[in-house]
């Protein structure tokens, strides 16, 4: 029997990436999933937004692990999709027990250049849609005294980087977020952390797999790693959040400063 056994998990951003490791690991220890992601089309942006056919390979990959896996096509600027997909859940699952607030963009640049487009999809995606998940996940979990709570932020939002003051903005907003709603609901059986995860091979960084990723890109990623790697691997990402998803209630507020390989702090 898995960790999660019995456990259902709502992931947003989960089409690829991090979302869709986070969804295959815990369907592995047990969980039935929510999996949610395909957004509007946005302008700033300078990759491919997850589409619907990444949505139901993670369905179908969940699925294959003897799990239930409901594919949810939704864009988390819009509470009133969000509030709906939670109550779907509810209503099919019958409990809510892990929310994983992963979905984000990122755009680059320097400030100056930031557009008001390029800022208002960062926020409302980043930022007001982490507030969007918590604020309709959480009367659920209160009913239930029960809950597991974790944010995606990023390295980015404990340390200033240039060409990234827009995104970053985003990403320390999520933490302020977090640690506050942990202290609102600490005694009601809901733990809330974040995790902060350095360079991740995704499509925010990678568009195309096969293609061969520019020397200058990759000294750039070293150059702010204390370990000579490039980048983690979205499961390298996923160990920090099973190991906050199975905590049985004694960890929260908490933020995990993934480095590379095995590195990380906690605050």
């Amino acid at each position: 029997m898995g960790l999660l056994e019995g456990r259902v998990a709502l992931i947003t951003g989960a089409a690829r990436g991090q979302g869709r490791s986070h969804a295959v690991a815990l369907a592995g220890e047990g969980a039935d999933i929510v999996a949610c992601d395909v957004p509007r089309p946005m302008s700033t942006p300078t990759y491919p937004l997850a589409s619907k056919d990444d949505l139901v390979h993670t369905a179908k990959l969940v699925e294959d692990l003897g799990h239930r896996c409901l594919p949810i096509s939704l864009d988390v600027r819009d509470a009133g999709e969000v509030n709906a997909a939670v109550e779907q859940t509810a209503e099919e699952f019958g409990r809510l027990d892990i929310v994983i607030a992963n979905a984000g963009v990122v755009t680059t640049g320097p400030l100056v250049d930031v557009t008001d487009t390029a800022w208002d999809e960062l926020i409302s995606t980043n930022l007001t849609g982490a507030f969007h998940t918590l604020r309709a996940a959480i009367p659920i979990m209160r009913n239930q005294r029960y809950g597991r709570i974790v944010v995606t932020s990023s390295m980015g939002g404990r340390m200033g980087i240039p060409d990234l003051a827009a995104y970053n903005a985003t990403k320390w907003g999520v933490i302020g977020l977090a640690k506050s709603v942990a202290l609102e609901v600490a005694k009601e059986g809901i733990t809330v952390n974040v995790v902060c995860p350095s360079t991740t091979q995704t499509a925010m960084v990678q568009p195309d797999p096969d293609a061969e990723v520019p020397d200058e890109l990759v000294k750039r990623f070293l150059r702010t790693n204390p370990i000579p790697i490039a980048w983690l691997q979205p499961e390298d990402v996923t160990r920090a959040v099973l190991y906050l998803v199975t905590d049985p209630g004694v960890i929260t507020g908490s933020v995990l400063e993934l480095g590379l390989g095995s590195s990380a702090r906690m605050h």
